[in-house]
């Protein structure tokens, strides 16, 4: 039937990919691992991103105030309280989970430009704070030294060896996407996707739709908060410069560029994203304008971006037709 022909080639591509990444550290140097960690990073970002506007149509260009919030938690209960990195994973969750309910419970109602006018505000708000070391805990504009390496098995990961913190990031991105498809595929994923579609026909079927797209940030936000742990744990030391309306607007082009609400887009323009720059690095400093006209082209000649969400799906009639089919 097509959805299972959908799934094999979807289970084949992830299989090849997974054995690529396994594979990495015997073809490439260690730069270009340390690249591929940052791809893991940003796969983990969009993905979180991509439940809030690609799944619930929900813009929002300030969710690396969520990243950062994730991040800070597990900084400071590691080096206040000597918590080990990898244990503050839940904390880092429920804190920027616990966060965007609060900060989107007022505006959740908003929708298209307002909406992503009021997440720009919260990115720089969130910025600010950690600037101005916020309850003497974040350090300011020099931000948190000292954050300890994670251990596993009681072999602690090391910079000298970026192979860990690959096999570390990107065990973490397969679970991620298995639990995403699985969402996609539940009472919760099908309420979103109504909402993206059509919100007033969703609320009318009697979907809640105040209350999924709270839990949709909140999801989002919590997967984020997750990303910016692994993230204080790669790299010892975090400050506000790392969580910019920049950052924002990156993730928010990786989802675009790759397909709004697609898994397999995201991630494929995530790595692009991530990885075209490496490969031109002499265009670097002109990097706003190249990202500038990627968008410009990509909302011209391919809006729906490289691997759309109805590529991946088959009408529900389609699929009607098929399994009604002998």
């Amino acid at each position: 039937m097509p959805n299972r022909t959908m799934t094999r080639g979807l289970g084949i591509a992830y299989a090849i990919a997974a054995a690529a990444v396994a594979a990495a550290p015997l073809a490439l140097n260690a730069y270009w691992i340390d690249v591929l960690n940052s791809v893991g990073l940003y796969v983990l970002l969009a993905l979180s991103l991509n439940l809030i506007l690609g799944d619930a149509g929900l813009f929002n260009m300030g969710h690396a105030a969520f990243y950062a919030v994730g991040a800070y938690t597990s900084a400071i209960l590691n080096t206040r309280l000597e918590i080990p990195i990898l244990w503050t994973l839940p904390a880092s969750a429920l804190v920027a989970a616990l966060f965007a309910a609060l900060v989107a419970r007022p505006v959740v109602h908003l929708r298209g430009d307002y909406l992503l006018v009021v997440t720009i505000g919260l990115g720089e708000i969130v910025r600010i704070a950690l600037v101005n070391d916020v309850f003497g805990l974040t350090g300011g504009a020099n931000g948190l030294f000292g954050i300890s390496r994670p251990t596993i098995f009681g072999h602690r990961l090391t910079s000298r060896k970026p192979q860990e913190f690959l096999y570390l990031i990107w065990a973490f991105v397969a679970v991620t996407v298995f639990l995403f498809h699985r969402l996609e595929q539940s009472r919760f994923g099908r309420a979103l996707n109504y909402l993206r579609e059509d919100p007033i026909a969703a609320e009318g079927s009697g979907v809640n739709t105040a209350r999924y797209r709270l839990l949709a940030f909140a999801l989002g936000a919590a997967w984020a908060g997750m990303t910016g742990t692994l993230y204080a744990a790669k790299m010892t030391i975090i400050s506000p410069e790392s969580f910019g309306s920049w950052e924002s607007v990156v993730i928010f082009l990786m989802v675009i560029l790759g397909g709004a609400g697609s898994i397999p887009g995201v991630m494929l323009g995530a790595a692009l994203v991530v990885i075209l720059p490496e490969l031109f690095r002499g265009f670097a400093s002109a990097r706003l304008l190249v990202f500038g006209l990627v968008m410009m082209v990509m909302m011209v000649f391919r809006p729906q971006g490289l691997l759309p969400y109805r590529l991946l799906r088959f009408k529900e009639s389609d699929l009607r037709r098929a399994e009604d089919a002998p």
